[in-house]
């Protein structure tokens, strides 16, 4: 990291950056050798020091493909954003924090399935045990992506003067 002023050194702050983000951007290795980047709804479980990621989507479709030919996956998350306009200065900056890591995507298995949901549901609903309909379940396909390496940034934003 070039500027390591800004890296998010301890975990504890990674997961609240994490657990504080609407969106996951996850990004898949498309045939054309360009990245696909998706933004997704997601969960996250951390256990014995392993952090997983959990998506959901329709049974079919392109990322389900480009999951199953290359399960390699990147993602990004972020918030915290403030741009500050300093007129006086003629000077813009913007303050933020965010997070990015990579790994590899699998299939969970059927029976998994609720659980991986509920921990989605918790994200954005945390400790409400939010509904969903169980009859969705057997029509959606759960992924996950169990993390390989993560890393965090912020810039906090500047006193105003």
């Amino acid at each position: 990291m070039r500027r390591q002023d800004r890296e998010i050194k301890e975990w504890a702050d990674i997961i609240a950056v994490m657990k504080r983000a609407q969106v996951c951007r996850l990004a898949l290795n498309d045939e054309d050798g360009f990245p696909y980047i998706l933004p997704l709804n997601f969960g996250m479980e951390e256990r014995a020091g392993k952090l997983r990621l959990f998506f959901h989507s329709a049974l079919e479709g392109r990322k389900l493909t480009l999951m199953a030919r290359d399960n390699r996956a990147s993602f990004e998350m972020d918030g915290k954003h403030q741009l500050q306009y300093f007129a006086e200065k003629g000077y813009c900056t913007y303050a933020y924090e965010s997070v990015i890591g990579k790994g590899r995507l699998f299939m969970v298995p059927d029976e998994e399935k609720q659980a991986a949901l509920e921990c989605l549901m918790d994200h954005y609903h945390p400790g409400e045990h939010a509904y969903f309909n169980p009859a969705a379940i057997p029509r959606t396909a759960v992924y996950c992506l169990e993390v390989e390496t993560v890393s965090g940034k912020r810039k906090l934003p500047k006193p105003d003067k």
